[in-house]
């Protein structure tokens, strides 16, 4: 189904044809994550959180802005150490996860609306911006990049969690992503994973860029037990199922199992996986 392509603004320059409607993307992207319930699986990631906050080197009263927190597992992490955090996330469902999980810890946390790539706060706000596993999904990898290094002061630090290309979960996308053709023109997400990609939309205003491959390992009962589990919870998988008629769904799930065989290393009886990803912390220049 086509869908309405939005009439520009008063004096805006109308979007040129080959250009994709970031906008239009952003509202699908919202809704994805807004389905099944991401928490499910976000509380297994905490271990991801509280590695990038030891890498961070997040102390008591910095202030620290978690951009696409999802149920706040780098907030809750950067609240351990002290940190005065704000949560931030486009998705309001998941933003009261992480609010209940703080409440329940006894944390401190604001908890704010937003999105990544339009923050309503002032420059220079925060010492450290963080995000696991969250900025890469926007739609516009240099807007959100620019956003960072606004509201980071100079000398802050911003440290995220990207998967990578060609680790377990950028393998799951480009399997999905042959199923379910991506949005023309978009720029992938696992490219926040490499190198080269983070030189250019942080490069010019970086004092530094320390980047470490690591390792998260998906734990589950058995290859059909993941699958069951992110088809229901995880936003991108429920959806893309529910896009297929019963054959395409019958081809996805074959190709994803084939997948987890190939990534498993815990034998028949259980599931281990391990997926790579790319922990990151950029020092901004001082101006």
């Amino acid at each position: 189904m086509t869908e309405p392509v939005p009439s520009p603004a008063a004096g805006q320059a109308p979007r040129p044809p080959d250009m994709p409607d970031l906008g239009a993307i952003k509202q699908r992207q919202q809704a994805t994550w807004a389905s099944g319930d991401f928490a499910v699986i976000g509380v297994t990631l905490q271990i991801v959180g509280e590695s990038l906050a030891e890498a961070a080197d997040i102390r008591a009263n910095e202030r620290v802005l978690d951009i696409a927190a999802g149920n706040g597992n780098a907030t809750l992490a950067a609240a351990h150490r002290f940190a005065k955090v704000t949560s931030t996330d486009y998705v309001p469902a998941l933003l009261e996860k992480g609010r209940r999980r703080a409440e329940a810890e006894g944390l401190q946390v604001e908890f704010r609306e937003a999105d990544a790539e339009n923050l309503p706060f002032p420059d220079a706000s925060f010492d450290v911006a963080i995000s696991t596993f969250g900025v890469m999904f926007a739609p516009d990898h240099a807007r959100c990049a620019s956003e960072m290094l606004r509201v980071v002061r100079d000398g802050g630090r911003i440290a995220l969690a990207n998967w990578t290309p060609e680790g377990f979960v950028g393998q799951l996308f480009k399997t999905i992503g042959a199923h379910i053709a991506p949005p023309a023109g978009l720029e992938s997400p696992a490219l926040w994973g490499t190198e080269p990609h983070l030189g250019q939309l942080f490069g010019q205003q970086a004092a530094s860029i320390h980047a470490a491959r690591k390792m998260f390992n998906f734990r589950y009962a058995s290859p059909s037990h993941w699958l069951q589990v992110f088809r229901d919870f995880y936003g991108p998988t429920h959806k893309a199922f529910a896009a297929l008629d019963p054959a395409g769904q019958q081809a996805l799930e074959k190709d994803i199992l084939a997948l987890l065989d190939r990534f498993n290393i815990a034998g028949p009886a259980s599931l281990v996986v391990p997926a790579e990803y790319l922990e990151v912390v950029v020092t901004k220049r001082s101006t």
